[in-house]
């Protein structure tokens, strides 16, 4: 590219750069003029030219066009004209027949239907815009046709090659314009298998780092895409001639060993391209940056990238051709330096290193812009470039160099400093357009920025002479918006007498707004607004006018009133006699519709027959033209029935009669207007007519809703839809429901029209990678509005600037192809009939379709992995490689394998995703399963395909807590002893090294201090001895690893109390419920103890080592909870009144003995003595904790205290009655009837742990027998009670 003019220099660098600066220092830049936007103002602006629309600089045909189109559009008032120069020179356009101008455009378009070539249009163009302001140019359009030249005929030998040598077939194709896209296939069109041995370089050539036997099997043409044009030139193919010391046989081959066994001479590695051991290259700025490195050697040699002195640019740098080539897509100034390939086989290694140079065409650091000034005002142009090398700034001033115009008065004003031109009171008629034109060798850039020095007089943009009209006291603001250049100074006067009005009871405002801050009737009369500027000034006028509020002086009141009276509503309004005011009712909050029923008049509403319906809350609405004012009431309608009875008020309400009479009258176009009359409303009045329609056309005999009118209405105006055959019936609704519908009205058809509808839900999508359907809902049939219904659907290239395509159809999508890949769209749609077209819809941006995206995310790898989860990092891929919409990475990961010897998983993958477009993407993976071996690869998705997978990277997670026991069960084996049995986890998540098991006692609602117990990892039961048969114990179960203790699995041991036979073990631990193939959840839980906590966990039959997640929940409690009776309140009571009775009893005896009075029977109180010990002889008595010294449970004794006290005191005279006389204390036998002693009134009696009174009778005995006892223990009270029993 070339710049626009010459590069004179401006002056010696360093003077300029201190003259700016002491310029700078001392500039005072007044604000640049914001024009407003009024159309008078605009219209009479005068613009100096701006280009707003051009082609592309490198701008490239297609010679089979009929016509190129060179763009150049500008705007400017006065409206620019046009003229275009080629190759430096002007082009008469009014010479050449095929070339014309677009009208109020600088467009050219160059027609070749009537012959001519558009090789003989090439060249550089460049267009000029002018009006008697300034000149703006365009870029320098550079138009070349586009070049697809055939392939030189030859006749190629076949190509002899020895095995395992290197081979280089070279493609040079024919230059085209732009290059072609090269790709090699064999004659059968398949395309060559490319790898790391054999891949096409960058250049089209394809390389053989080694030769097999194989290659010489196919023949290898090269081919040239000139995607322009669209067509391909093939050259004529290479035929191999593969020569081998040793024969060959095709079925020796295999991938490991590709000679067969047979001795191929292996060599180190060697470049093919590029030669020798060092290259350069240059790139510009965001360009992209292609290295490449090919080597021979056998083995296949591996290739290797570095950067001296520093690292890759990891989130730039991709690697492509089996990592021969490096890629950058946008090269920056730290890109630059010496990039090193080494190839490597088992023979050695080589290395070439490739310098790379960035340059960079230049690039802007400060556009200019334009600039508005009014006369004597200052100003700049800057204009900042950057590039390498650095590029030369140069200024023109209408499309001529700066410094080769001649010298003008204006000139004096403006001074250039490099990079800025200075602009010191402007004075009128310096308009210009200014270039600024940054160049060096690899290119230029061209900025247009005009100065526009406007004068204008001082412009009144408001009304003129308006009238305000405003309440008394209310703040006030007067508007009078202007313009002129310079800026005009506004005053405010009153009446047109005194000075400008600011202060005390005014405020003026810059923007030309004057404010009152509390309006009084001295405040009106007439405002006058002036504004004033070196070139005139202007005024207007502002009448104001106060007037008094408008007020509702008597509001409306809450009323009562009886069904089927009436009721008023007064609003009685003041306000300024001046101002017109209009009344108007709401009924809960919505406009009351007054029809026949309801009166109203200046002061008050009135509603005749009330009923429920007319119930709510009415609102009086005043308004003036400048304020308002409203007031609300209530309405209640009380029911008759309460306080008026009648027979009629007694019938209960009823369905209404139907409407009669329908009657059709004012047709139009799209309305008619409906009359009827109502029937008998049925003791319920009428809220609401339904009218319904039916047509002949679509739906014939189908009734359809229209529209729904109050009730006091009987005549309504129906809007309907055009070109229809309409008949008409309505039903009439009450309180208790519908009417029956009434007689259908006469038909009615409406004339026909354009349609009114757009057709919704308007999108388009690719079915296909070069498509892309446009589809819609049609419209119903009442909107077609007409016959043949069609639609016109266009389309075009978002951004592109083309015009539309479009197309017109009656099907409800269209399929527009051949389309590139994923590429927006703007689409619009409508409707049309034989009477016209409707109404354009909004633009919508559909999308062309998908392909599979061309790259895959690469370098996955994993950090910080623990035992259920890892950090994964992988390098992204340019979205644009996605080639449709990014949805995210997928992330496909599975179990391979566990640690734990022996344990079967599921290898079933599972995904993830990942979205994220960050240049150094990471991700967290979950609810991994500890101690075990993953695998996982990475893919990219669209909206319809994933990519290529990623590397594959294996990990292992670290060692894990287990998870709970498989079941607890827990088995009551005696009073004294509990068995507990245990299955090993599902999940071990490491390897186990034991159990732990927690024991508590359960008291009350607390619990006591803990024991624990560990087993071996091979041990799964228990025998434990219970210290406390009564007590209940709570157990937690875990598994151990070397990370710590898994997950508890608790459970309670249940009160045996009053239990005895232990035949039958409790199992209050596993539980198996088996659900049917087939079977879908819920599944019911049945026969679980009320109160229990209890723990779920789903798993297959087939593999034990899939299962779900460990779920904890509690039964409701039963309505009486289960308790220990001899720790309540009502036993020990209870208790307590029966040892009374028995001691009054004993009292009374005696009393009767001293008075020798008769005392009770021996058999009452043997009797009674029997009942109380057998109330309680089914409790166990008596309970002893067998500890050992240290403290301990004795786990091995397994005899009750209860065992032993019943071996040692059997007798055979347990049962015997009580006899008359007994032992003495001393042993000796007593025969006296009256001996209370016998009774034991001597003996220790007492009270036992219950409460219950407990004597030592002791049953009398012979001597003989008592001399036969050779026990001498002393006899307890608990054998005592079992004798009396």
């Amino acid at each position: 590219m070339r710049p626009v003019g010459g590069r004179e220099m401006l002056g010696k660098v360093g003077h300029a750069a201190l003259t700016l600066l002491s310029l700078l220092l001392l500039w005072q830049e007044a604000a640049a003029i914001e024009v407003p936007l009024d159309p008078k103002i605009q219209q009479d602006l005068k613009q100096p030219p701006t280009i707003i629309k051009q082609s592309v600089k490198d701008y490239i045909v297609d010679p089979r066009d009929n016509t190129i189109i060179i763009e150049c559009e500008a705007k400017g008032n006065p409206v620019p004209t046009f003229s275009w120069r080629r190759n430096g020179r002007l082009f008469n356009i009014g010479k050449d027949p095929r070339v014309t101008m677009r009208k109020r455009s600088g467009t050219l378009e160059v027609g070749f239907r009537s012959g001519g070539r558009p090789e003989d249009y090439e060249g550089e163009y460049q267009c000029f815009a002018t009006n008697e302001l300034g000149v703006a140019l365009s870029n320098k359009i550079l138009l070349r046709v586009s070049k697809a030249p055939l392939w030189p005929k030859e006749v190629l030998a076949p190509v002899p090659v020895t095995e395992g040598s290197p081979l280089v077939l070279p493609c040079n194709p024919p230059p085209g314009l732009p290059p072609p896209l090269i790709f090699w296939m064999d004659s059968n069109m398949t395309p060559i298998h490319q790898d790391r041995r054999v891949s096409m370089g960058l250049n089209g050539d394809l390389y053989f780092s080694n030769v097999l036997v194989q290659d010489g099997q196919n023949d290898y043409s090269c081919n040239a895409r000139f995607n322009f044009t669209y067509t391909i030139q093939q050259k004529n193919p290479f035929n191999l001639k593969v020569q081998t010391r040793e024969p060959y046989n095709d079925t020796s081959y295999n991938a490991s060993d590709p000679f067969g066994g047979r001795k191929v001479a292996e060599t180190p590695p060697s470049f093919l391209s590029p030669e020798g051991s060092g290259s350069s290259k240059m790139v510009l700025r965001d360009e992209r940056l292609l290295l490449e490195c090919i080597a021979a050697g056998l083995p296949t040699p591996s290739i290797k990238w570095f950067k001296r002195g520093g690292d890759l640019p990891a989130l730039k740098v991709k690697f492509e051709n089996f990592n021969k080539t490096l890629k950058i897509l946008s090269v920056s100034e730290e890109d630059a330096g010496e990039y090193v390939c080494m190839a490597d086989n088992r023979l050695g290694s080589i290395r070439h290193s490739i310098d790379v140079q960035v340059k960079a065409a230049p690039y802007w650091l400060d556009k200019p812009t334009n600039l508005v000034l009014a006369p004597e005002e200052n100003g700049r142009l800057v204009c900042r470039a950057n590039g390498n090398p650095k590029p030369n700034i140069q200024w023109l001033m209408n499309g001529e160099p700066i410094n080769k115009i001649t010298e003008t008065p204006t000139s004096a004003n403006r001074e250039v400093l490099g990079d800025t031109i200075l602009f010191r009171g402007v004075q009128i008629g310096s308009s210009a357009v200014y270039q600024c034109n940054a160049s060096n060798q690899h290119g230029y850039l061209l900025a247009n920025a005009f100065v526009s020095v406007l004068d204008m007089a001082p412009r009144m943009l408001g009304p003129k002479n308006q009238l305000i009209k405003v309440v008394m006291n209310n703040r006030t603001f007067l508007n009078c918006p202007f313009f002129g250049s310079p800026l005009p100074e506004l005053r405010w006067f009153k009446n047109g007498q005194g000075s400008g009005l600011d202060g005390g009871q005014y405020r003026a405002y810059i923007n030309g707004t004057l404010e009152i801050k509390r309006a009084r009737k001295e405040d009106e009369g007439i405002y006058t607004c002036v504004a004033n500027n070196m070139l005139g000034n202007a005024e207007n006028q502002v009448q104001l006018e106060v007037k008094e509020p408008t007020r509702i002086i008597q509001a409306p009141t809450h009323q009562s009133v009886l069904r089927g009276s009436k009721a008023s509503f007064h609003c009685k309004v003041v306000s300024d006699p001046s101002l017109p005011t209009k009344v108007t009712w709401t009924k809960d909050g919505e406009r009351l519709d007054l029809g026949w029923r309801l009166k109203k008049n200046e002061e008050s509403l009135t509603i005749p027959s009330v009923s429920e319906n007319d119930e709510g809350i009415y609102t009086c609405t005043v308004k003036s033209e400048i304020d308002q004012d409203s007031a609300s009431a209530r309405l209640t309608v009380l029911e008759d029935a309460f306080l008026n009875p009648s027979i009629f008020s007694a019938l209960p309400p009823d369905h209404p009669d139907p409407p009669i009479d329908l009657d059709l009258s004012d047709p139009s176009a799209r309305s008619v207007r409906l009359t009827w009359i109502p029937g008998n409303d049925r003791r319920s009045p009428v809220t609401d007519f339904l009218v319904q329609f039916e047509e002949n056309r679509w739906e014939p005999g189908r009734w359809q809703n229209l529209s729904s009118f109050p009730g006091d209405l009987n005549s309504v105006i129906l809007q309907l839809a055009p070109n229809v055959n309409y008949q008409f019936r309505v039903i009439a609704i009450n309180s208790v429901g519908r009417s029956q519908p009434s007689q259908p009205s006469p038909r009615y058809k409406t004339t026909a029209a354009p349609p009114d509808s757009i057709p919704r839900d308007l999108r388009g999508w690719g079915s296909n990678k070069d498509n892309m359907e446009i589809t819609w809902e049609p419209l119903r049939d009442l909107e077609k509005n007409g016959p043949n219904l069609q639609y016109n659907v266009w389309w075009r290239r978002k951004d592109s600037g083309d015009d539309w395509t479009n197309v017109t159809t009656s099907e409800t999508k269209y399929v527009v192809r051949n389309t590139e890949t994923y590429v927006p769209y703007e689409i619009k749609i409508q409707a049309r009939n034989e009477l016209g077209s409707g109404p354009e819809s909004n633009i919508v941006i559909g999308y062309s379709g998908e392909d599979k995206p061309t790259d895959s995310p690469t370098e996955l790898r994993v950090s910080k992995v623990g035992s259920t989860r890892a950090n994964i990092h992988w390098k992204p891929v340019d979205l644009s490689s996605v080639q449709g919409e990014f949805k995210e990475y997928r992330l496909y990961y599975w179990r391979e394998s566990s640690l734990v010897p022996g344990l079967v998983v599921s290898k079933e993958k599972k995904t993830t995703g990942f979205y994220t477009t960050v240049p150094e993407p990471s991700g967290i993976l979950k609810d991994l399963v500890p101690y075990s071996k993953y695998k996982m690869f990475m893919v990219v998705a669209n909206s319809r395909f994933e990519s290529l997978p990623s590397n594959n990277v294996e990990f292992t997670t670290a060692e894990g807590v287990p998870d709970a026991p498989r079941f607890f069960r827990i088995n009551r084996r005696s009073l004294d002893t509990l068995y507990l049995e245990w299955g090993k986890p599902l999940e071990p998540n490491g390897i186990l090294i034991g159990y732990q098991l927690v024991c508590q006692r359960v008291n009350g609602s607390r619990l006591d201090q803990q024991e624990i117990k560990t087993f071996r990892p091979n041990v799964t039961d228990f025998i434990l001895r219970l210290p406390d048969r009564s007590a209940r114990y709570k157990f937690n179960l875990s598994a151990l690893t070397q990370v710590g203790t898994g997950e508890v699995y608790a459970e309670e041991s249940p009160h045996f109390t009053n239990e005895e036979n232990f035949t039958d073990a409790t199992d209050v631990g596993n539980k198996t419920v088996t659900v049917e193939e087939g079977k879908q959840p819920p599944v019911n839980l049945k026969a679980l103890i009320a109160g229990e906590k209890y723990h779920l966990k789903v798993y297959s039959q087939e593999l034990n080592s899939i299962s779900s997640k460990s779920v904890t929940f509690k039964t409701k409690a039963a309505h009486i909870d289960q308790v220990d009776i001899a720790t309540q309140g009502w036993f020990i009571g209870l208790m307590c009144a029966i040892a009374l009775i028995i001691l009054i009893l004993l009292i009374v005896c005696f009393i009767k003995r001293s008075r020798g009075g008769k005392y009770p029977s021996p058999g009452f109180l043997t009797g009674f003595t029997k009942y109380l010990v057998r109330d309680k002889k089914d409790l166990p008595l008596d309970p002893v904790d067998q500890k050992d010294q240290d403290g301990s449970f004795d786990y091995q004794n397994g005899s009750s205290v209860r065992d032993r006290n019943e071996n040692e005191n059997s007798s055979d005279e347990d049962n015997k009655p009580l006899q008359g006389s007994q032992t003495s204390l001393d042993g000796n036998v007593k025969e006296s009837d009256d001996s209370l002693v016998d009774y034991g009134e001597g003996g220790d009696g007492q009270f036992n742990e219950d409460g219950s009174f407990i004597g030592q009778y002791t049953v009398k005995k012979d001597k003989d027998e008592t001399e036969g006892n050779e026990s001498s223990e002393a006899t307890s009270p608990v054998n005592a009670i079992y004798s009396l029993a």
